[in-house]
């Protein structure tokens, strides 16, 4: 007896991971074990991605509260240490925004601070 062979999901799987390859270069787009290969690192870079980018933006946010609080005299450790005494709970991502397109309301909470 012959063998079975589902040849309508395998296809289907060949052209899920084809789609996702689309808009590579050269053999990558077009060659199933190369764009296959491709589209498994892409996977996993941007599973990996999707983390750092957390981390990232953090970081970005602490060097912008560092330099607004810098102006008015403070250390940025300094700064979130009595922010936090004095009980103002403002995120890091909105004290950013503040330090860096309203100074005169990231002044007034610097003022609230110290």
């Amino acid at each position: 007896m012959p063998r079975s062979v589902n040849h309508v999901a395998s296809r289907a799987r060949r052209k899920k991971v084809m789609k996702l390859a689309k808009g590579y270069f050269g053999r990558r787009k077009n060659v199933w074990t190369v764009a296959k290969n491709a589209v498994e690192k892409g996977l996993g870079y941007s599973y990996r991605d999707r983390r750092a980018k957390k981390r990232d933006f953090r970081s970005l946010w602490i060097q912008r509260i560092n330099a607004g609080a810098r102006l008015h005299g403070m250390s940025y450790s300094a700064f979130m240490g009595a922010l936090n005494k004095s009980g103002i709970e403002l995120n890091r991502k909105v004290l950013a925004d503040l330090a860096m397109n309203h100074p005169e309301a990231f002044a007034a909470v610097v003022g609230q601070v110290k």
